[in-house]
């Protein structure tokens, strides 16, 4: 699901040029955007009371740092690194995302070594059970590792930074370069300055979609290991007794010695610290996305606005419950990211299936010669023109889903709200 919904965002912001919130505010009413934004601003804070409390709680396994100190100094990282932020440094900033996730894999790697699990039962775990709506709580369960796995606001976070491998100015394919905003309310007769030239196109979407197949898949091994080393480290030796993040901490180091603790701690660090850089640069993206020129307040207010509203929760958790009871809000900050989930997937379903949306039309123009253009041919970049009034249209091009990939969307999108659907009517009649 994952990879199928972010290569929607490939599509979107590669062809439109506009991320999933500037999308919903052009398309969408005013009161509409306002719900979704609202919305997806809770599944970021969410996101934040999870990864900070789980990075403040391994600094505190390390280094025995208090927890009201350790959401402290998760807060003062990322803010240095949203101060930092700049396009020309992405490559610098996905380095350090992809350094941390292998940093965190290599942790795991070596924590499914020494656990010896059962591959047999491993490979069982993948069949599809019906304990999802039997047992008491595993669908809750289960909708909390997909709202972690797909997480909404990452949607609207990756359709906004492909845009920068997108440029009608790049000279070759993946080169990153600033574009200009784009204004989402002006009207789609209003003439808009291309997201990218007609040959680096098609390219560009099977590189971008490429990558995004890779990276995914290397997450999905990730959080299997983790189920694996806890299934096999726990509940096969009869210790289902693991309340907190400290107690499997201390397990681990019982059962397979005390590297095995600290690499789980480790592993803690480095996948809070990831997930928090992502996500308050998603509350950025979403916030002017959603927002727009109606917020008329300099970037660096921005990010201090959207940092505060993701610290000011995890602070109070950390001061008024410390390291009680944490297990089950990281677990419930993740149900609530399932179930903000379908206001993010039926929008981009929406857009991307849309002829209207994403019709690119190209048209020739003597004075959009590109950086190759010193061969002497005419380049031909994309804009919003009408054919029938305008001859210098010379081809246009669809790039909606056709009717196997939206229909395969659209299945998608239903199942998570019906599996959101039955979880919301199970908390309610408290079988959860």
């Amino acid at each position: 699901m994952a990879v199928l919904l972010q290569s929607l965002c490939i599509k979107l912001g590669v062809v439109t040029g506009r991320d999933l919130a500037q999308a919903c505010r052009k398309y969408f009413s005013f009161w509409p955007n306002i719900v979704l934004y609202l919305l997806c601003e809770a599944a970021i804070i969410a996101t934040d009371v999870a990864e900070v409390i789980g990075t403040a709680i391994a600094l505190n396994l390390l280094f025995h740092i208090p927890l009201p100190w350790g959401v402290v100094l998760t807060a003062l990282d990322v803010l240095l690194v949203l101060v930092g932020w700049k396009v020309k440094y992405l490559k610098i900033f996905e380095g350090i995302i992809i350094t941390l996730v292998f940093s965190c894999a290599a942790c795991f790697a070596v924590l499914l070594h020494k656990s010896h699990p059962d591959w047999r039962k491993v490979a069982l775990g993948f069949v599809p059970s019906k304990a999802l709506f039997t047992e008491k709580g595993a669908l809750y369960i289960a909708m909390g590792i997909i709202g972690a796995t797909v997480m909404p606001h990452n949607l609207y976070l990756h359709s906004s930074i492909v845009k920068y491998r997108a440029s009608r100015n790049q000279t070759q394919i993946g080169q990153i370069n600033e574009i200009e905003d784009d204004d989402s309310d002006q009207s789609d007769a209003e003439e808009r300055q291309p997201i990218t030239r007609k040959e680096h196109l098609p390219v560009t979407l099977r590189m971008t979609l490429i990558d995004c197949v890779v990276a995914l898949c290397f997450a999905l091994l990730i959080n299997a290991a983790i189920l694996i080393v806890a299934a096999a480290a726990f509940y096969e030796t009869g210790r289902t007794d693991i309340a907190e993040l400290s107690d499997a901490f201390e397990l681990l180091k019982e059962l397979l010695g005390n590297a095995a603790g600290y690499l789980f701690a480790v592993a803690l660090l480095f996948a809070g610290q990831s997930s928090t850089i992502t996500g308050t640069m998603a509350g950025q993206i979403v916030m002017m996305g959603f927002l727009g020129s109606s917020w008329k307040v300099k970037p660096w207010v921005r990010q201090s606005i959207t940092r505060v509203l993701a610290i000011a929760p995890s602070m109070a958790v950390a001061l008024i419950r410390g390291d009680k009871g944490v297990n089950e809000l990281l677990v419930l900050t993740q149900v609530i990211l399932s179930i903000q989930l379908p206001f993010a997937v039926w929008p981009l379903v929406y857009f991307t299936s849309s002829k209207r949306i994403m019709t690119v039309k190209y048209v020739e123009k003597e004075d959009s010669l590109d950086a190759g253009a010193h061969n002497g041919s005419t380049s031909s970049v994309s804009s919003i023109r009408d054919p029938e009034v305008d001859d210098s249209v010379v081809e246009v091009q669809n790039f909606a889903n056709g009717p196997f990939l939206t229909a395969l969307a659209i299945f998608v999108a239903i199942m998570i709200t019906v599996f959101n659907v039955v979880l919301l009517v199970q908390v309610a009649s408290g079988q959860t």
